[in-house]
């Protein structure tokens, strides 16, 4: 279908009398206003998500501090990863069953005192074990937003809403690195943790006075008080999302498969994860309804959504490390290259926000993924070892004119053909696909950076032998040059050849990172057509239906 034409709803067949919202609900609105609403829920969730970046580039002071390895700080980032991914795919049932204000109100508190412990504490292992505590608590933040989002603002209005809500998911990562170095190299590593307090304690009065939960909610939560608790579906999962986080956080550092343990915990996940599909497939009060994904617009969106989890965060690692670790930026001035993609996205968010309700949302999406693919591509082409800052900032910037076309369209579109009743199910699954996506990008970008940086080292290197008449004349013009500044001739020809192996370094990384932008292009470019598979929504709406 082209852009404009009007598709009707195919409501879900299997929607029974249980599952529909009853007449008196579907006119409820909150009696605060909705904006302020969006705002007090964005806090908290642009605290958590900038916390989850910001402590990347403390790494270093960390392990200083408590006089530890590198290896073992990195623990500091794995155990809160870890602990957020358990937490994230239950939060939906979490909030259904204790009340989706009260549960958001219980993860802010702990995320906040988390912090002060994080900041507080004595050694690194006390660190690690409140930045467990931490995940969990920021775990349930971003998919209660966005179902609080869904159930506050109308229809026509939810596009700009979750525009709001995409500024905090996107924009943080963006700039956390600048901030966390700032405050590292002025302060000291704990205020990373400290400056949460305020803002949660903000969160917490704000949720109280200006948050409430919808009539049904009420209804679903003394329903969920009759049923069983799905406790084989709650330890399948924390035991899957638990192994998988350490085999992608800690794999490409370990040799992945060359490691037994990463063996173990890849297989461990692996089943552990399947059979929780298949069991919370056949379960009839499932911790998290896997169901969702019979509807073709929730299972699209959620496709989409692992994507941009892909590129997003793929691509927010990979420009700082190009940048540190090939053309000499300190952390602070390559954490600065991302600022031009968050000040983009946030002018790009309430046109798309706006735009979502007026125009087909799948023409949106299309274009976004045309914009992007436009971007990674032009990327490719200006990625070198003479790329000033300018340019690095622009290669950011550019890319993320595109990602606000995605990310809102494909929000809503979620939504389309579900339940109301579901809309927490909805947002965790969003939440939780998005940073598995992530996760799975930064750990595949990795590794394929030093696959591809071994593959053109050793092409290159073969073009070293003596038989290379330009390769020996480069060398023997560079000791000529050094013997002139001073160095004897066997100095000489020794540093020309060290040098001379460091350019053969730099320009294979420089290929590795050209080869993993490319595939990125093409995979994002063979999206392009594909959002036309998913239904639209009523005319004029742009938003969920089916509630």
């Amino acid at each position: 279908m082209a852009v404009g034409d009007v598709a009707t709803v195919e409501v879900a067949p299997a929607q029974t009398a249980s599952t529909q919202v009853s007449p008196e609900w579907s006119g409820w609105r909150p009696s605060h206003n909705p904006w302020a609403v969006a705002l007090t829920v964005t806090l908290a969730t642009f605290m958590e998500v900038l916390d989850s970046s910001i402590a990347n580039v403390a790494l270093r002071h960390i392990a200083g501090g408590f006089s530890a390895g590198q290896d073992e700080s990195t623990w500091v980032l794995t155990s809160y990863l870890v602990s957020n991914a358990v937490v994230l795919p239950i939060s939906a049932w979490l909030a259904t069953r204790f009340g989706r204000k009260r549960f958001y109100m219980t993860c802010v508190a702990v995320f906040t005192a988390s912090s002060f412990l994080c900041g507080l504490a004595p050694s690194l292992g006390m660190l690690i074990f409140f930045r467990v505590l931490q995940g969990a608590g920021g775990g349930g933040l971003a998919p209660s937003e966005q179902a609080i989002l869904a159930d506050t603002f109308a229809p026509s209005k939810r596009g700009i809403a979750f525009a709001v809500y995409g500024m905090a998911v996107v924009v943080a990562p963006a700039i956390g690195p600048t901030l966390g170095g700032w405050i590292t190299d002025n302060y000291t590593w704990r205020w990373i943790f400290y400056i949460n307090i305020p803002v949660g304690l903000l969160s917490l009065f704000l949720t109280q006075r200006m948050v409430e939960d919808p009539p049904y909610l009420a209804v679903e939560r003394k329903r969920s008080f009759g049923a069983r608790v799905d406790y084989m579906g709650l330890g399948l999962v924390a035991l899957g999302m638990s192994c998988l986080q350490i085999v992608l956080d800690k794999g490409e550092e370990l040799d992945w498969f060359g490691s037994p343990w990463i063996t173990f915990f890849c297989g461990l996940a692996v089943v552990a994860l399947i059979s929780w599909v298949v069991w919370e497939w056949r379960h009839p009060d499932p911790i998290v309804d896997v169901r969702l994904f019979k509807h073709r617009n929730f299972a699209t969106a959620m496709f989409f959504t692992f994507i941009l989890g892909v590129v997003l965060y793929g691509t927010t690692v990979l420009i700082p490390q190009f940048l540190q670790s090939l053309l000499g930026y300190p952390a602070v001035r390559a954490g600065e290259a991302l600022a031009g993609g968050g000040i983009m996205m946030l002018i790009m968010m309430p046109i798309s926000g706006l735009l979502v309700s007026r125009v087909d949302p799948r023409g949106m999406m299309s274009f976004g993924f045309a914009v992007t693919a436009a971007a990674l591509v032009y990327m490719t082409t200006h990625m070198t070892l003479g790329m000033d800052f300018t340019t690095a900032a622009l290669l950011r910037t550019f890319q993320a004119a595109g990602l606000p076309f995605i990310f809102i369209p494909s929000n809503t579109l979620a939504y389309v053909g579900i339940a109301q009743e579901k809309n927490n199910q909805v947002s965790s699954m969003n939440t939780f696909i998005r940073n598995v996506g992530g996760s799975i990008g930064i750990a595949l970008i990795t590794t394929f950076v030093s696959r591809q940086t071994q593959k053109h080292q050793t092409f290159l290197a073969s073009h070293t032998s003596s038989g290379n008449h330009q390769f020996q004349s480069a060398v023997s013009g560079l000791t000529q040059t050094l013997v002139q500044k001073g160095f004897d001739p066997v100095s000489a020809s020794n540093h020309a050849w060290a040098q001379m192996q460091a350019m053969i370094q730099a320009h294979s990384a420089n290929l590795a990172y050209v080869d993993v932008v490319s595939i990125m292009a093409l995979v994002v470019a063979c999206l392009v057509p594909l959002p036309f598979f998913m239904k639209r929504g009523l005319p004029g709406t742009g938003a969920p239906m089916g509630h």
